[in-house]
């Protein structure tokens, strides 16, 4: 802002609230251009002096207000001076009243929480406590040992006691009587438990006597009846499997054979008796064909057994017992049926001579021809024994059997047609 110039004033009045102002003369260049360049110079200068009043009065405004803060800051610092004097002193003072009242050693409420809780104090609270509740323990230990120890029914003990003996007495009782019951049910149990095992054993023997005996007998019994049914069909006479049917004496007699059947009246009956077992008393063996001659109505028996081992001790395979009976081995597996068909014809043949003793059948050449035909039929049997034993010059031997074999037939043919003869008679 630039320094005012000084107005060479000739007078000036205040009068009724206005400033009245006489030969006023400025000399100021400022003021005398802006003068100029207005069109009404009185009204330039009366808005000067108004704005200049303005401004001077906005300028000692602040230079009071600066004035204010100045004294304002130098009484506050004044002020904060004393204040941290006096907040020092009382913090002093406080810091001292605290260590007297809160002093680890000397402070009053160390003294007083040493005399009231301390372990040397014998009023200290805890102590004071514990020996209170000790006498309430006390108290409580004896009034429930005398509740426990009563007899009468203010004793809870008492009650669960005697409620707990009902309930065991009513317990064992019940379990006794079902123990009881229980043990006569095991009894019944083991009794039909013994019964059930020896009925299953006695099933499980029989079921091995079947399948060792009556099974595995049924299955040799068929394979004898398929062979003596070819031969008997070749002969013309009848075969039958009565295995199953009872006679009088059982079901004794397994395959009947009648002579001529196929062409009329039966001439005789010739029973067969399979069996397959591993061996055969000679007398059980004699007396079951017996049984078997009289169950069937047959006029000559045969007993049919696998092998020679099997045979009843003592006794050699187509030899005849009494005239009347015969043993013979036949092997399904080995498939000859050679020695069963000699049995076959020897059998036929002592039926129709017996049937025919009156008659003009020659029995000497029968008898001579069935000779040699066993005969044959025991080389036969030595040389396949042989061939059982001998590696060397089996194809031989074999040639050999099979001529014999064809001789053994020959005869057999040979029986058949002097029976055929004497039978056109």
């Amino acid at each position: 802002m630039e320094a005012a110039t000084p107005l060479p004033f000739s007078s000036v009045h205040v009068r009724n609230g206005r400033l009245a102002i006489d030969s006023l003369v400025v000399d100021d260049q400022c003021v005398v251009r802006q003068a100029a360049e207005r069109d009404d110079p009185e009204r330039f200068v009366v808005e000067a002096i108004e704005i200049g009043a303005r401004v001077l009065d906005r300028e000692k405004a602040a230079t009071d207000t600066d004035f204010v803060k100045l004294e304002f800051e130098r009484t506050a610092r004044e002020l904060n001076q004393q204040f941290t004097e006096r907040a020092t002193k009382v913090a002093d003072r406080l810091d001292q009243k605290v260590e007297e009242a809160f002093g680890a050693e000397h402070g009053h409420v160390a003294k007083v929480l040493a005399r009231h809780f301390g372990d040397e104090s014998t009023g200290a609270v805890q102590h004071r406590v514990k020996a209170v509740l000790d006498d309430v323990a006390r108290t409580m230990r004896e009034d429930l040992r005398k509740q426990l120890t009563s007899d009468t029914t203010d004793n809870p003990i008492v009650a669960i006691q005697r409620s707990s003996l009902k309930v065991i007495r009513d317990s064992t009782t019940a379990q006794n009587e079902a123990l009881v019951a229980m043990t006569g049910k095991l009894e019944a149990l083991k009794l039909q438990v013994t019964e059930l095992r020896a009925e299953k054993q006695r099933l499980e023997d029989v079921s091995a006597a079947e399948s060792r005996g009556t099974a595995k007998g049924r299955t040799y019994e068929e394979a004898v009846f398929e062979a003596l049914d070819g031969v008997a069909t070749s002969r013309g006479d009848g075969c039958e499997a009565l295995g199953d049917l009872r006679g009088d004496d059982g079901r004794k007699g397994d395959v009947l054979v009648s002579v001529d059947a196929c062409a009329g009246p039966a001439r005789g009956r010739i029973v067969f008796e399979a069996k397959d077992v591993r061996s055969l008393p000679r007398r059980q063996a004699l007396d079951y064909l017996d049984r078997s001659l009289g169950n069937r109505g047959a006029d000559y028996a045969v007993l049919v057994m696998p092998s020679e081992g099997n045979l009843p001790a003592r006794s050699n395979p187509l030899r005849e017992i009494n005239g009347n009976k015969l043993f013979v081995t036949y092997d399904p597996e080995e498939g000859s049926t050679l020695a069963l068909e000699v049995a076959y014809s020897l059998a036929r043949a002592r039926v129709l001579m017996a049937r025919d003793a009156g008659g003009g059948l020659d029995t000497g050449q029968v008898r001579a021809e069935v000779e040699r035909a066993v005969g044959a039929l025991e080389d036969t049997r030595r040389i396949k024994q042989q061939l059982t034993h001998a590696q060397n010059g089996v194809s031989g031997a074999r040639e050999v059997l099979e001529a014999m074999e064809a001789g053994v037939k020959a005869h057999l043919t040979a029986i058949q047609a002097l029976l055929d003869t004497e039978a056109a008679a």
